[in-house]
């Protein structure tokens, strides 16, 4: 594999960017050398393989099936109301149970009408709706006829996300007191309006320091740089190597204790991890758990856990420090819906949040009610989460605030689709197809990753000088940073062999480490991509051999 075209100048300015923005170039290098080389003769024998972003090449399609259905039977309910040629009605609550019923009998062809009835016996049963309550809100909502009411969630749709962040993020032992949902436009949404109620409202303010575990999701680590907020940033590293050349990407207890620092006003991470993909230990859970009991106990926790249901027994902290912690989930990786844009904040009732600003000084108590008191006559007893839903439009657009109807009524679907035990199939299927392709990827490259019972598989991080010291020694690796920028082999990736990998750096991870989706791409690319890896790798040790010669 030849050395890249570009100059060392050149790379290291790309660099600068965003792994999400340097992903787009080099798709577009591994694109033309794909295409070959102008007035070459034949096909090009470079395939792209885009391992970059971590958009699932699986889609769940019972729960799919049982939404479009539910689409004709709410259909049928609109024409029931009014018909006049593409002009139909309001749907009706009263009776509602039992027109669904008659339906499904007359129905009994049609795709998804059988996981559709399942899911609504399942729900009325185990949650003890009222029948004609809750296939009205179904029908009404999948309708799209009104404005989100509740606008924060939906009421039952609520409960049935609630059992299955139960289910699937606390192991099936949720934490005292009821925790509250804000349905939002995904995982994405979440995170911007985390950050910006949080200021808001006086937890936080410009300049102050958070702490961010890292490596982790890209957004996390540019978010507080802006000159929005321009928090003081803390990293906690995982630092931590199982043996000479393999990380173990767990963090040393000295590096959690930076948390006990009670000028530490926030701690943010991907549980887990993104992008080592590893739940946290119960080591550090418990230190966690203990700095928030003694050292710093006013600490505000955001755990992302879009990935946890790649874990079997995965626990969130939100489970075990509920008091201090906002959940950020979306169901987009596991149900491969990224373009639906499912996501939910969660936070106990009982929250340190809203005793931080209950306490606040006078000044600040007043100007806060001026911001919400168009909305309560008691806007000093507004909680947080509901906050949130204001701030999400400007406090003025509250009331048609919320997620759009037909996007609570997919995850309403998805989540009850999770509870039956063909959902708990599906789970195990996907947790295999990433499995499967990081030992194809392994196999290929033929490299060493620590063993580890809680690594979710979706993406890997590949330390490559770690690997270098680890094969040909440390002369190699001080060959390698002294010679090269931590992106070249990712340049010579995306123009030799069309591979897409995202730099690890960007996830202010090793600067030399490289992550690889296993979400996005068939089983055998994933053996191919290993390969390149290796080639690549040797074509290093080679130009080390001769430069040694010389």
């Amino acid at each position: 594999m030849p050395k890249t075209t570009f100059s060392r100048e050149e790379i290291k300015s790309f660099a600068q960017l965003s792994p999400f923005e340097l992903k787009d170039t080099f798709i577009k290098i591994a694109e033309a050398a794909q295409a070959g080389e102008p007035g070459q003769k034949g096909k090009s024998q470079v395939q792209m393989l885009n391992a970059g972003r971590g958009n699932p090449n699986w889609t769940a399609t019972g729960p799919r099936e049982a939404f479009h259905a539910l689409g004709y039977f709410a259909l049928s309910e609109s024409r029931r109301v009014w018909t006049a040629d593409d002009l139909g009605g309001m749907p009706e609550r009263a009776g509602s149970g039992a027109r669904f019923d008659s339906f499904v009998r007359r129905h009994p062809d049609l795709p998804g009408i059988e996981l559709l009835q399942r899911c609504v016996e399942y729900a009325v049963e185990r949650f003890g709706f009222d029948k004609d309550a809750f296939v009205h809100e179904l029908t009404d909502s999948s309708i799209g006829d009104t404005y989100p009411v509740p606008d924060r969630i939906l009421g039952h749709t609520e409960q049935i996300v609630r059992a299955y962040v139960a289910e699937e993020l606390f192991d099936g032992r949720p934490p005292a007191g009821t925790v509250s949902y804000f349905a939002t436009e995904g995982g994405t949404a979440a995170m911007c309006y985390v950050f910006d109620s949080l200021t808001k409202n006086g937890i936080l303010a410009k300049g102050d320091r958070i702490a961010l575990m890292v490596p982790v999701f890209t957004p996390y680590i540019e978010i507080p740089e802006l000159d929005t907020y321009g928090f003081d940033v803390v990293h906690v590293e995982a630092s931590l190597f199982a043996e000479t050349g393999v990380r173990e990407w767990r963090y040393p207890a000295e590096e959690v204790a930076k948390l006990a620092d009670p000028s530490v006003k926030l701690v943010c991470l991907v549980n887990p991890s993104n992008p080592p993909s590893l739940a946290l230990s119960e080591r550090v859970t418990d230190q966690i758990k203990d700095i928030v009991a003694t050292a710093n106990p006013n600490l505000v926790i955001v755990t992302d856990d879009v990935y946890g249901t790649f874990v079997p027994g995965f626990r969130s902290l939100a489970a075990e420090l509920p008091h201090h912690t906002l959940l950020v989930y979306s169901w987009s990786k596991h149900y491969g819906a990224t373009g639906w844009r499912l996501g939910v904040i969660g936070l106990n009732d009982d929250n340190v949040i809203d005793r931080m600003i209950a306490e606040q000084p006078a000044a600040r108590k007043a100007r806060l009610r001026e911001r919400y008191g168009a909305l309560s006559l008691e806007p000093d007893r507004l909680r947080f989460i509901d906050r949130l839903v204001a701030d999400s439009r400007q406090v003025a657009l509250n009331h048609t605030a919320g997620l759009s109807l037909p996007q609570q009524v997919m995850m309403c679907l998805f989540s009850l689709f999770d509870l039956l035990p063909e959902g708990q199939a599906y789970k195990e299927r996907i947790r295999g197809i990433v499995r499967k392709r990081l030992d194809l990827l392994l196999e290929g490259a033929r490299m060493r990753i620590a063993d580890d019972e809680q690594r979710a598989g979706y993406y890997v991080e590949l330390d490559l000088l770690a690997e270098a010291e680890r094969v040909h020694g440390k002369d190699f690796a001080d060959f390698l940073e002294k010679n090269y920028e931590p992106v070249d082999p990712l340049f010579r990736l995306a123009e030799q062999t069309g591979v897409v990998l995202l730099n690890g750096g960007g996830f202010d991870g090793p600067q030399w480490s490289v992550r690889v989706s296993l979400a996005n791409l068939d089983d055998l690319d994933y053996l191919k991509i290993g390969h390149h890896l290796r080639a690549l790798f040797n074509d290093y040790a080679e130009e080390w051999r001769t430069a040694r010669a010389g």
